[in-house]
């Protein structure tokens, strides 16, 4: 029993890791998402900004 878990727990860490890339596509993928929430945080703060700007609370 103790080879078959084994087994099962060896299957199971290779599902988990299939979808691994190279490296290259790796770092374009947290690349694309650190771009994204610069992205995010940029257009908050423009909004804060211009909201004081215009009088608003």
């Amino acid at each position: 029993m103790a080879g078959k878990e084994k087994d099962t727990r060896f299957i199971n860490n290779k599902q988990a890791c299939e979808p691994c890339r190279s490296f290259g596509q790796k770092c374009s993928h947290l690349v694309k998402k650190q771009r994204a929430k610069f992205y995010i945080l940029r257009r908050c703060i423009a909004m804060l900004v211009c909201g004081r700007e215009r009088g608003d609370p």
